[in-house]
C-alpha cells in the first residue's frame, strides 16, 4: 500500500524550534556552547540554510558540503492521527490513495513523513487517538521500525489495529482532548508533534481542545496541526439540491434535509469554527495547515514541505 514512498526522497522535514535528541542530526539543540566542536561534513541539500557551508572544501572539490557540529541533534517526532469515525469521510475514499478520505490522507501523509525522517536519521513514533490513546509506540529511527509503523498504518486503514478487534471499526467520537493532554505529558520534552485531525468537536468541547493544544506548547513541544477536512462536502456543503439523508459516522444518527435550506447557516458555522481554530493556533505559535483531502497528497503535503524547508 505504501510502496511508492521512494518518490518523496528529495524532500526534507525540519524542526523549526530547538529540540532535544540523542544522535547527531539536522536540528538545532538547546545546549548551545555545551559541545560545539566540528563533527563531520554532510552533503548540502538545496533550499536549506547556507550559513554552515564549508567554502574551503567547495574550492577544492567544487561540491557543496555543510559542517556538522556536535551541538546539532536529531529530532523526536510523534505522528498523531485522530482516527475517530468522522475521519472516515468520504467513506468511498477509504484506502484510496488517489482520492483519499481524511483517515487515508492522514495515514499516507504519516507514511511519507516517516520516510523523510528515517532518511534524516530522526526518531519517530505513532499515536492513534480518539477519546483516548488507542495506540502509541516509542520513538525510533531504524528502517525495521519504519516497516513496523507502516504495517500499523496499513492495518488501521483495513480496520485491523489492536483497537479494532475482529477487524471491524468501532464508532469513536472526536473527543481527543484527553489523548492530547496525555501525549503532552508522556513525550520526551521538546519533541515535534504532528497532529492530523478534523477537529469536529461539539461546541462545548472547543475550549478544552484549545487547552490541550496549549498544553503541548507549554511542555515545549513544537506542534504542527494538519486540519484535515474534505472542503467540498464539509465546508462548502456541496450537495445536490434534493432530499438527502445524512448519517453521523460517530453516533449513527440520521437526518433527512434539503441541502439548500440549511447550506448558508451550515457554511457560516463551519467557517467560524475553522477561523477560531486557526486564530488560536497562531496565538499559541502552532504551525497550522488547512488540508483539503479532495486535492490529494501531492497538491497538499508536497507544497507544504517545500515551503517549510525554505523557511528553515
Amino acid at each position: 500500500m505504501f510502496d511508492d514512498l521512494e518518490r518523496y526522497k528529495s524532500l526534507d522535514f525540519y524542526a523549526r524550534q530547538t529540540v532535544e535528541g540523542f544522535i547527531t542530526g539536522l536540528h538545532k539543540s538547546p545546549f548551545h556552547g555545551f559541545s560545539v566542536e566540528f563533527a563531520e561534513h554532510r552533503q548540502y541539500t538545496q533550499g536549506e540554510s547556507t550559513r554552515n557551508i564549508d567554502w574551503k572544501l567547495y574550492g577544492r572539490t567544487n561540491k557543496l558540503f555543510v559542517k556538522r557540529f556536535e551541538e546539532e541533534t536529531n529530532l523526536r517526532c510523534q505522528l498523531v492521527i485522530d482516527h475517530s469515525s468522522s475521519m472516515m469521510l468520504p467513506t468511498a475514499g477509504q484506502g484510496d490513495m488517489k482520492h483519499p478520505n481524511k483517515l487515508t490522507f492522514a495515514c499516507y501523509a504519516a507514511a511519507v513523513l516517516s520516510e523523510l525522517l528515517v532518511r534524516q536519521r530522526d526518531a519517530f513514533g505513532l499515536s492513534l487517538i480518539s477519546n483516548g490513546i488507542d495506540l502509541q509506540t516509542d520513538c525510533r529511527s531504524s528502517r525495521v521500525f519504519q516497516q513496523y509503523l507502516l504495517q500499523l498504518l496499513e492495518a488501521e486503514l483495513q480496520g485491523a489495529t489492536p483497537a479494532d478487534k475482529g477487524g471491524e471499526k468501532a464508532q469513536r467520537s472526536t473527543v481527543i482532548t484527553e489523548a492530547l493532554h496525555l501525549t503532552a505529558e508522556q513525550l520526551h520534552r521538546r519533541s515535534l508533534v504532528v497532529i492530523f485531525t478534523d477537529a469536529l468537536v461539539q461546541p462545548s468541547d472547543r475550549d478544552p481542545l484549545m487547552d490541550a493544544l496549549r498544553h503541548l506548547r507549554h511542555c515545549k513541544h513544537e506542534v504542527l496541526l494538519f486540519h484535515t477536512l474534505h472542503l467540498g462536502q464539509e465546508v462548502d456543503f456541496d450537495f445536490d439540491n434534493r432530499p438527502t439523508e445524512f448519517i453521523d459516522l460517530e453516533s449513527g444518527k440520521r437526518l433527512k434535509v434539503q441541502p439548500a435550506e440549511v447550506m448558508e447557516k451550515y457554511r457560516e458555522q463551519m467557517r467560524r469554527q475553522t477561523a477560531e481554530l486557526k486564530k488560536h493556533t497562531i496565538q499559541y505559535r502552532i504551525d497550522y495547515q488547512l488540508v483539503d483531502v479532495g486535492l490529494g497528497m501531492d497538491q497538499v503535503l508536497v507544497p507544504y514541505l517545500l515551503k517549510r524547508s525554505r523557511h528553515h
